[in-house]
């Protein structure tokens, strides 16, 4: 009788690493970032420079984990606050096993893409050129731009995306793994963020603000979470109290006082599941204070609103996606300070900064 042979199963390959996501200002990296990962953990803005913090999201599967580093926009910095976000970008460059330089295929390669060029010229590390926006776009254009962009830098891969629509992120994905080291997890299943719940309800706040304000304020706006207290079931309230518009006079330049210590997300896809079932009144209830800092009265004018009606809108935007993400009812109590040449003070960046 013959030997039979013992057959072995082949050792799944486990890849892990680091991958950055780089690119102009308004190109899309945290709407792909949110879309690889299946769900919001980086606000989403029209307006330029949203992104301040490079923020990981960590995507684990049985293929391996991809921790995705999302960058700011690469731009000229002229203030301190620009200059802190460009050393995020330059610091993610260096730690990455591998970058994503996303474009955006409705605009004109100009200025600030032969900048962020510049910047590659010096990095060793491969590189994708993503194509984003493919969806609203003609097919010659599409052409066009992966003809102008292969002879401006050793492209591993360049591959047409649309981070709205989802077109192609999973061919995105597949060659991200294949080009990823073997190792051990770094982060556990159920981590898929390093910010704070701080820094993500402050960040929550910051985007409504974005979603309603134009010309300069988008700039000149931050978020400071002042405190987070949790009480148990509250039967009274009413809508008009959970986004108090904050006292007239509040001008002060003092900073609030830090709170409690962040606490970390692991698990941030709670904001997808159900509430859970039983009267309104048995929730839980989340009173937060935070204070929206700004540079000029003027500014405060206009965040305010005629007879408080913008805030009011801001907070209750805010509070809404709020309670989904921490399963409970919250009030929402929004100051605004004025803060002249916040984004070149120190104290105020490392404030704002130690949320996360």
């Amino acid at each position: 009788m013959p030997r039979q042979k013992k057959v072995q199963a082949a050792k799944k390959t486990f890849r892990v690493g680091y991958v950055a996501l780089i690119g102009r200002p308004n190109v899309g990296k945290s709407a792909l970032l949110n879309r690889l990962l299946g769900q919001k953990i980086a606000i989403v803005s029209s307006k330029p420079q949203t992104t301040r913090i490079s923020i990981l999201g960590i995507h684990t599967t049985d293929k391996g984990q991809i921790i995705f580093i999302d960058n700011p926009g690469i731009h000229k910095p002229l203030h301190k606050l620009n200059k802190r976000m460009m050393d995020f970008v330059y610091s993610s460059l260096q730690t990455a096993d591998l970058i994503c330089l996303l474009i955006d295929a409705t605009q004109k390669h100009g200025h600030g893409d032969e900048f962020v060029l510049d910047i590659l010229k010096n990095v060793r590390t491969p590189v994708f050129l993503l194509i984003n926006k493919v969806d609203i776009v003609k097919k010659g254009n599409i052409l066009l731009i992966i003809d102008k962009y292969k002879d401006l830098h050793p492209f591993k891969e360049i591959i047409p995306i649309s981070a709205v629509r989802g077109t192609n992120v999973d061919v995105l994905e597949k060659l991200i793994y294949d080009n990823l080291p073997e190792s051990e997890k770094i982060y556990s299943d159920d981590e898929i963020s390093d910010q704070s719940e701080r820094f993500l309800l402050a960040e929550i706040i910051r985007e409504k603000v974005l979603n309603h304000v134009e010309k300069e304020l988008p700039w000149v706006t931050a978020v400071y979470i002042d405190t987070i207290e949790r009480r148990g079931p509250r039967a009274e309230a009413e809508e008009g109290e959970r986004a108090q518009p904050m006292d007239a006079g509040e001008q002060s330049d003092a900073l609030p006082e830090a709170g409690e210590s962040p606490r970390k997300f692991t698990q941030i896809e709670k904001m997808s599941k159900p509430r859970p079932a039983g009267p309104e009144k048995k929730r839980p209830v989340t009173y937060i204070k935070a204070t929206i800092f700004v540079e000029r009265d003027n500014h405060r004018i206009i965040i305010l609103g005629r007879r408080g009606q913008l805030i009011k809108t801001i907070g209750i935007e805010a509070r809404q996606e709020i309670e989904e993400i921490l399963e409970s009812r919250v009030f929402l109590d929004l100051h605004v300070k004025v803060r002249e040449n916040w984004r070149d003070s120190a104290d105020v960046l490392d404030l704002i900064e130690g949320q996360k």
